[in-house]
């Protein structure tokens, strides 16, 4: 059954254009991974600074092995830490994961 994981991130004000870039340099990165469905990013449209990771899952089994793997830890380095530099400051200020399966809604449109 598909499983949701939600990375409810806190990011100052001022702070969000920079996480949409540090996920913009990492895209794909987990595409290949094994029970890997699907990723969104989402950016509040209103005052709120909590932006949200979505991504979808075969199983809870295929989330934990993809944390538990290299490529999770590669992938939640820097661009600056993979070429042997230091790390950058964090941009969010606050995180936590939520987990969710899907309970109704409708099918994709196929436009």
């Amino acid at each position: 059954m598909t499983i949701v994981k939600i990375n409810a991130i806190t990011v100052p004000a001022d702070s969000g254009d920079e996480l949409a870039r540090r996920f913009a340099a990492r895209a794909g990165a987990v595409d290949d991974q094994d029970g890997f469905e699907g990723f969104e990013l989402l950016r509040p449209s209103d005052e709120r600074t909590t932006w949200l990771v979505i991504t979808r899952w075969r199983d809870e089994q295929a989330f934990q092995a993809w944390v538990s793997s290299p490529a999770f830890a590669h992938g939640h380095r820097s661009a600056a830490e993979r070429a042997g530099e230091s790390a950058p400051p964090p941009v969010g200020v606050h995180s936590e994961v939520w987990s969710y399966v899907p309970a109704g809604g409708s099918a994709p449109r196929a436009d």
